[in-house]
């Protein structure tokens, strides 16, 4: 592909993170070097608001406010505001196809930047297929973000890593707080993580220091009730106060989820069974077959935008894989999204490529076997190897009154 001069678009969609506007800092850094792109407009609330044509024109809010995007890149959540829109397939939905192009078309947007998770990509996927065969240049360029870090592809996620840092930050305070009794009890721990496990899995990280959970149970493996009430007694037989970290999507051999029946059967509209409430479950389960003190706690959405203790590799990578979205698409790239790849060797390192959109959209990659012990309880030390580097690094947040600075757009 040849040099495309116009305009260029960005969005927000899914889950909002500590690292997403670090990444939008990433793309906004980007356009105004591109020398292609004469103004980045950002879609309020994702594809949602660029039907609504509700956009904002990044260019000359940002132009020369250096500090602004330093602001921007430490404020947690999705400073567009995000959506969770479903695109139907376009044979089926032409008309919402027609209206977007209508709308590149009037603002002349050649560039289209989606910063999201799997459903996000799909997104991704319609549009540059949809592309191909329509009379207006355009490339279309996903961004992965997701504190799941289940996209297919790439080694990790922006986001992901900050998420981590706070699970395994909160899971070693909870083990300092629970270890001051001598009372016998049992403490749950339910963390996000509906297919996927990673997040669950960094609340072993403090077991590098010896203050791990006793226990952790990923979706990937299937719960099973006796194996757990049976490890609970025997980690109660070694010390009174045990530690249990448990993931939301954990299901029985059925392929039901511990947590689904709290939710009474809601789904999202991406298909999604609405989940919470297995740490509840698992503590009626303990009174019920062991009868000691127990209490569950939920992390919820604190996991998602705890930027005071995010991940300073990945603010770091995320203004990087913002930043090479736009080198990328004015290169040519379409259809793709931009993935980390590690380097080999004992030194972390990553670089940044794209990868076709095609085999990643609507993909789900889980945490590998060997990361997980063989009772299916416990993460193993080359999990621990490949988790500890993500969450390295403190920023250097900005105070006003004593609390953290944000960038509202």
């Amino acid at each position: 592909m040849g040099i495309l001069h116009g305009n260029a678009v960005v969005g927000q969609s899914g889950g909002p993170t500590a690292a997403i506007n670090a990444t939008l800092a990433g793309v906004i850094k980007g356009a105004l070097f591109c020398s292609d792109i004469d103004v980045l407009y950002g879609m309020k609330n994702g594809v949602e608001g660029l039907l609504r044509e509700d956009l904002v024109d990044l260019t000359a809010l940002f132009e020369g406010k250096e500090e602004d995007l330093e602001t921007l890149s430490l404020t947690p959540a999705a400073a567009l505001g995000s959506c969770r829109k479903k695109l139907g397939a376009p044979d089926k939905d032409g008309e919402t196809y027609e209206k977007l192009f209508e709308i590149f078309k009037k603002y002349n947007i050649r560039y289209f930047f989606y910063i999201g998770g799997n459903d996000s990509m799909d997104t991704v996927l319609k549009l540059s297929e949809y592309a191909k065969g329509a009379d207006y240049e355009m490339r279309v360029v996903g961004v992965p973000k997701t504190i799941d870090n289940d996209l297919a592809a790439t080694d990790h996620t922006p986001g992901f890593g900050s998420a981590a840092k706070f699970v395994a930050t909160t899971v070693k305070e909870f083990k300092r707080d629970i270890s001051v009794y001598t009372v016998k009890a049992v403490t749950i721990v339910e963390i996000m993580g509906r297919d996927a496990g990673w997040l669950t899995a960094a609340a072993a990280l403090p077991s590098v220091t010896g203050d791990g959970p006793d226990l952790v149970y990923l979706p990937e493996r299937t719960f099973d009730e006796e194996e757990f009430i049976s490890s609970l007694k025997k980690a109660l037989d070694d010390h009174p106060a045990v530690l249990v970290a448990v993931s939301e999507g954990i299901r029985f051999s059925d392929g039901r989820y511990v947590g689904e029946g709290t939710q009474s059967g809601a789904v999202d509209v991406f298909g999604h069974k609405y989940l919470a409430g297995t740490g509840k479950v698992l503590e009626e389960m303990v009174k019920n077959r062991i009868g000691c003190k127990v209490r569950s706690c939920e992390l919820s959405l604190t996991q998602r935008c705890a930027a005071h203790i995010a991940s300073g590799t990945d603010i770091s990578e995320s203004l990087t894989i913002g930043a090479a979205a736009v080198k990328s698409a004015a290169e040519g790239s379409s259809g793709v999204m931009m993935i980390f790849e590690r380097s080999d060797g004992e030194e972390y390192g990553v670089s940044v490529r794209t990868e076709s959109i095609k085999g990643i959209a609507n993909e789900i990659r889980k945490v590998p076997a060997e990361y997980i012990n063989e009772e299916g309880n416990g993460i193993t030390k080359e999990g621990i190897n490949y988790l500890l580097p993500l969450i390295k690094g403190e920023i250097s947040q900005i105070y006003v009154d004593g609390m953290p600075k944000h960038y509202v757009i």
